[in-house]
């Protein structure tokens, strides 16, 4: 691409741009290659060692939307620079949160092509001339402009009151105007959103080349002495390199073309700006050029290293141990003088900073859910209307997605920006906007999932008892909002720790550069020759900076958690869910087992619930936790876990199965169980055959198991006793520090498995309950080995009971 005959870009200063481009692809080209196969290595060792994201959440997680989901659209004016005129266009936003301009509406209908296609990473949105021009000047680095006495005007003459500016550090500035102040909101926080997504979807994509470029791009301006990326990680590989190669460009292009500028102020302005643009523009498609090539390289060498590096994987993870124990030495002394003397002590001061704004906008997320589903409840017992209901329900699932109404939530996390100023001057930060948007990014995911998790545990179409609705949908709230309350200090926890690293960690890292860093190099002879391309010593000392500045953060953040600030959940607790009696009208959705945090169990409880609809069989299998702290009565001592487990089958009426007493050393144990109906509200785990739930307990003290009795006691009583699966409360097993296995299995071969592991806080006694309308209480002697089975002359369907010996869990089968 060369210069136009209007164009300030003639062939010299073509040549100039693409020389100095091609130098910073050439610069960059080494540091992707030895990240590249660092971070393939690291990928195929998370491959063999089936690695897993341990992040636990309550809520579910929603399906990623269809590619070409519609976001917003609208008719509007856009103001077309070549023309200099405005004109009425056809605005599309879709969800990968670019901007299409098509000339009409019919235009876009029929699948033609946009007029324009803005990219907004790295932009900001103004709604006033004031702020537009005042942005534009900073950005406009006039050799005269302080000494011009000129009245200022604007850059372009609006049509109408309400504007909008989408302006973009080296691409086009965007203008477009409304005529009511509406449509002027609903489209300003449409496209926040855009510019917000556009500058971070990038870095949710977890593969080993987005980590292999970003570590690249840390290395590669640690070369130059900068330190910290966050103002270069806007929008894609190709857009973040593209403003490393103009970061090197602009101030040698300001000498050589502002000089030159003549006319007034506005002009300049205009044709500096089309300057940068032409100049972006010629460096992003040299770029693409560069960077395809580049990765294809990569992806060539690493391919022919993968063979060597499966096979031998323990050797290079000794060698990469053996090497950081060395740096280690050297370099753990002063990273912590540095730590403790320039960051420790202003860590719980930022932290204080973050957590306010931070926890008000979840907090304003979790309102805004709650007024929604609120406003849902209240129409329902206006109209009484299924149809409507779900309508509104619907409505519902689009509130993550819905700019004007989530923007105030939004803007509460907006307060970081005044309150860590003093970051500027101490630890050189000047892009919080990364912090903000990243937040954002969460609170609207968190939202995703609260309405999805609300959507798969009701469902309208299933309700048959309209009196019952406003209940139900309450329950359901009630539920969502306890989950929501977990996830969302589990992600707070994550934003402050990711925070505190960024903000920190330049700091050590320019502190220890003159004197740990020039030492790096005498490492190197303690690689292996074979491994030298899939071990950087520069990547072991940085993860040594990482893990030092990472301790003392987490320590912060625990203790904020300890002292319950802003709502914040210790790791070792657990969600508290509602009790059985208040879910047993809920449905479990396919696909609820989901991960839990550690917990610490001491009595498990099954409740059987009892209703008139046919064919269906619910089991809620409730973990109620209990223990005693000597030390510290403060803590919750009870918490409850809940899951739902649908059994299937075609029972054209009521089975029972007559519980028989056994004695002491007995292997067999004949249970009766009365099997009864549950209402539709029930049927969400239809042609679901298995549920798996792991209660994981303090993993400190091991549970083992010695040989006893097994002793049941029956009270007698009519068959009504055994009502809602017919549990005796008078039944009890002991269980000395061990899980069992109990297995209970039907007769028409349908399977279904709770599994549940349990330990014990406690060095005697761990319970688990069985509760219907009546109450079972099992305690299982230390030493159980023998099989607990039914006897063959049951009654009903013939369900057998198992329990047997397995290391802390009991596996339950119908």
């Amino acid at each position: 691409m060369g210069g136009s005959a209007s164009s300030p870009l003639d062939d010299s200063k073509c040549a100039y741009i693409r020389g100095k481009t091609e130098a910073v692809i050439k610069n960059f080209s080494p540091h992707y290659k030895r990240q590249y196969t660092v971070a393939f290595c690291k990928h195929v060792q998370d491959e063999l060692e089936q690695h897993r994201d341990s992040q636990s959440q309550f809520l579910k997680t929603k399906p990623k939307a269809e590619a070409g989901t519609v976001l917003y659209e609208t008719e509007l004016l856009h103001f077309v620079e070549d023309l200099k005129k405005w004109k009425d266009r056809y605005v599309v936003i879709k969800n990968d949160y670019t901007v299409d301009c098509f000339e009409t509406k019919e235009a876009y209908l029929k699948g033609l092509s946009p007029k324009y296609h803005i990219v907004p990473a790295g932009g900001k949105v103004l709604t006033s001339e004031e702020d537009y021009n005042l942005l534009s000047d900073k950005h406009f680095p006039d050799p005269v402009g302080s000494s011009e006495k000129e009245v200022a005007q604007a850059l372009v003459q609006l049509p109408r009151e309400f504007p909008v500016y989408l302006w973009q550090p080296f691409a086009r500035h965007s203008y477009f105007c409304f005529q009511e102040p509406e449509a002027q909101r609903q489209f300003s926080a449409v496209l926040n959103d855009c510019v917000r997504h556009s500058n971070h979807d990038f870095l949710k994509q977890t593969t080993y080349e987005v980590e292999a470029f970003l570590e690249a791009v840390q290395f590669f301006r640690q070369e130059k002495g900068h330190y910290g990326t966050w103002e270069m990680i806007t929008g894609n590989e190709k857009e973040i390199l593209s403003n490393l190669v103009m970061e090197e460009l602009l101030p040698n292009l300001q000498t050589m073309i502002l000089p030159k500028m003549k006319g007034k102020r506005n002009d300049r302005k205009r044709a500096w700006f089309a300057f940068v643009e032409e100049t972006y523009g010629l460096v992003q498609q040299q770029v693409s050029e560069g960077l395809s090539t580049l990765k294809e390289e990569c992806r060539d060498f690493a391919k022919s290293l993968e063979g060597t590096i499966r096979s031998d994987m323990d050797q290079i993870l000794n060698s990469k141990n053996f090497l950081a124990g060395k740096i280690k030495a050297t370099v753990s002394e002063p990273a912590q003088k540095c730590c403790t003397e320039n960051i420790q002590p202003f860590l719980t001061s930022i932290l204080e900073e973050l957590m306010g704004p931070v926890s008000s906008g979840f907090t304003e997320v979790r309102s805004l859910f709650d007024k929604e589903v609120n406003e849902i409840i209240q129409n329902f017992q206006k109209t009484n209307d299924i149809t409507k209901l779900k309508e509104n329900v619907d409505q519902l699932m689009n509130l993550p997605f819905s700019s004007v109404k989530m923007e105030p939530c939004y803007l509460k996390v907006n307060l970081l920006q005044e309150l860590l100023q003093d970051l500027k001057s101490r630890f050189k930060v000047y892009h919080i906007d990364f912090v903000v948007q990243r937040t954002q990014n969460f609170m609207q995911e968190l939202m995703e999932n609260a309405v999805y998790t609300f959507e798969q545990l009701f469902s309208p179409s299933r309700q048959a008892d309209s009196a019952k609705v406003a209940t139900t949908i309450e329950k359901v709230k009630l539920r969502v909002l306890k989950q929501y309350d977990y996830d969302s200090s589990t992600i707070r926890k994550k934003i402050f720790q990711e925070a505190l690293v960024q903000i920190t960690l330049p700091t050590m890292q320019k502190t220890l550069a003159s004197t740990c860093k020039p030492e790096l190099q005498k490492y190197e002879q303690f690689i292996f020759a074979d491994y030298t391309s899939v071990i950087q010593v520069e990547n072991v000392y940085e993860e040594i900076l990482y893990q030092t500045l990472l301790e003392e953060t987490l320590k912060v953040i625990k203790e904020a958690a300890i002292l319950k600030k802003h709502n914040l959940f210790e790791d070792n607790l657990n969600l508290p869910c509602e009790s059985v009696s208040s879910l047993t009208d809920l449905k479990t959705p396919s696909g609820s087992a989901q991960t839990t945090p550690a917990k610490k169990p001491s009595t498990a409880r099954v409740e059987m619930s009892d209703t008139d609809t046919q064919s269906e069989e619910t089991l809620i299998v409730t973990e109620k936790i209990s223990w005693e702290k000597d030390h510290d009565d403060s803590k919750p001592s009870d918490k409850e876990a809940v899951i739902s487990v649908n059994t299937a089958g075609n029972r054209a009426s009521k089975n029972e199965e007559v519980i028989t007493d056994i004695s002491e050393k007995q292997e067999s144990l004949a249970a009766t169980l009365t099997k009864q109906k549950v209402p539709e509200e029930n049927t969400a785990l239809e042609n679901e055959d298995m549920v798996k739930r792991d209660f994981v307990g303090d993993t400190e003290t091991e549970l083992t198991t010695k040989e006893e009795v097994v002793k049941e006691k029956v009270a007698s009583g009519t068959e009504n006793a055994f009502r809602d699966f017919g549990v005796s409360p008078e039944k009890e097993l002991k269980v000395h520090e061990e899980a069992v296995e109990e297995k209970v299995t039907s007769e028409n071969k349908t399977e279904e498995v709770v599994e549940i592991k349990l330990t014990s806080p406690h060095d005697n006694v761990v319970e688990a309950e069985i509760l219907g309308n009546d109450e079972m209480k099992i305690k299982v002697e230390k030493g159980i080995t023998e099989q607990l089975s039914q006897s063959e002359n049951a009654v009903g369907t013939g369900h057998t009971v198992q329990i047997l010996q397995t290391d802390n869990v009991i596996i339950m089968k119908f």
